[in-house]
């Protein structure tokens, strides 16, 4: 009998600490190449935007991203010509922060190698995951300006997987 007990004690808590399955199936959905369409602000008005410590959202537009969840990994790529060009590495992971909305908190964080996390870096970024389907994604990243929320709303259109 104690066995027993000890055997469904152990049985459930490995069962609680595992994934939540809506993580897991964000994973599944988010694989592949996405194309990041276009950028929008909460207000009006010209900023001047450095997005993700890299480049302005002039540049940004266009660009592509491959997500690789089984290692948490992937890379964008920045396309427009007049702008720094090429690949840039990152890692991911997705965050939980409400089973009854859906709703994730995505942390992307840059790296030099592929899938490679940077021991001396502790740069990170973190978006609100707002929406993702099987064609589309939405991140919103809020930020302060002049001392008010200010939300920059990244969306995203599937490629291929």
């Amino acid at each position: 009998m104690k066995k027993t007990i000890l055997l469904l004690a152990l049985v459930a808590f490995v069962v609680s600490c595992g994934t939540p399955k809506t993580v897991i199936g964000a994973r599944k959905v988010i694989k592949g190449y996405w194309s990041l369409d276009n950028i929008s602000y909460s207000e009006s008005g010209t900023y001047n935007v450095k997005l993700f410590s890299d480049t302005s959202k002039e540049c940004f537009e266009g660009s592509t991203w491959r997500f690789i969840p089984n290692n948490n990994s992937g890379l964008y790529t920045i396309n427009s010509t007049d702008c720094p060009t090429g690949d840039r590495n990152f890692i991911f992971s997705i965050q939980e922060i409400d089973a009854n909305t859906g709703l994730y908190d995505f942390l992307l964080k840059p790296t030099t190698k592929l899938g490679k996390p940077d021991k001396d870096n502790s740069v990170g970024f973190r978006v609100s995951l707002a929406q993702l389907n099987e064609s589309s994604m939405k991140w919103e990243q809020t930020v302060s300006v002049d001392g008010k929320p200010f939300t920059i709303n990244m969306n995203f259109s599937k490629i291929s997987e």
